[in-house]
């Protein structure tokens, strides 16, 4: 895939960065930072509505917690990244010559992004016991985010009327963070990650809540 991407959006509709010391950058690198991120968090959210169903088992024992299985998804999601980075890592270092020092950050950048994947992990497992069908809207709606998100074009080529509708997408700021510590050896605004990290915490914080509150209908409905 990052192979049809590079070919697509590289040579085809010839997508370039403008960033400061990045628009020389190879673009299939560009493009695997990027994709780095929303991989991440489309692995756990669209595992997530089925992590209940497909378990009846667990629901059934009083004693397993339940609320652990988003928590299991985003650490193998974690997992798959950290592969992720050391292939493009790799990729970097053959083609570039040089890897930044800044890219032993590069777990902090998912951080924010983990808070938001586990808070919608626990939204959506309670809603797909109750809705079955939730699952096929998710993936048509994360295949919409990857596209709205800045991972195939510069932020800069957003029309400016839109930005303001950018600025919600949980995505975007963590996508160039990613890029800046693993690419471009740039240390991300700290107030920015904090405020990121906030908005995160709220996100699980209520999707945690939602699914303690509803968790009690789940052996009836299974």
């Amino acid at each position: 895939m990052l192979g049809i991407y590079s070919y697509v959006f590289g040579a085809v509709f010839k997508s370039r960065w403008n960033a400061p010391g990045a628009s020389d950058f190879p673009f299939p690198l560009v493009l695997f930072a990027g994709l780095l991120v929303f991989n991440f968090f489309a692995e756990c959210v669209n595992r997530a509505p089925t992590l209940v169903t497909s378990s009846p088992n667990l629901v059934k024992k009083s004693v397993f917690p339940l609320e652990i299985l988003p928590w299991m998804t985003v650490f193998t999601a974690g997992i798959n990244s950290s592969i992720s980075v050391v292939v493009l890592l790799i990729g970097e270092w053959l083609w570039v010559g040089h890897v930044p020092l800044t890219a032993v950050l590069f777990p902090l950048m998912l951080v924010p992004v983990a808070f938001v994947a586990l808070g919608l992990g626990w939204f959506l497992a309670s809603l797909g016991v109750y809705v079955r069908d939730i699952a096929q809207l998710v993936g048509l709606v994360t295949t919409a985010l990857l596209f709205f998100t800045p991972i195939f074009y510069p932020p800069t080529d957003v029309p400016e009327a839109l930005r303001g509708f950018a600025a919600f997408n949980p995505l975007a700021a963590q996508v160039q963070s990613m890029r800046d510590v693993l690419l471009w050896g740039r240390v991300p605004n700290i107030t920015a990650f904090l405020t990121a990290l906030l908005m995160g915490w709220v996100v699980a914080w209520i999707g945690f809540l939602w699914f303690s509150n509803t968790s009690d209908g789940f052996a009836d409905v299974l």
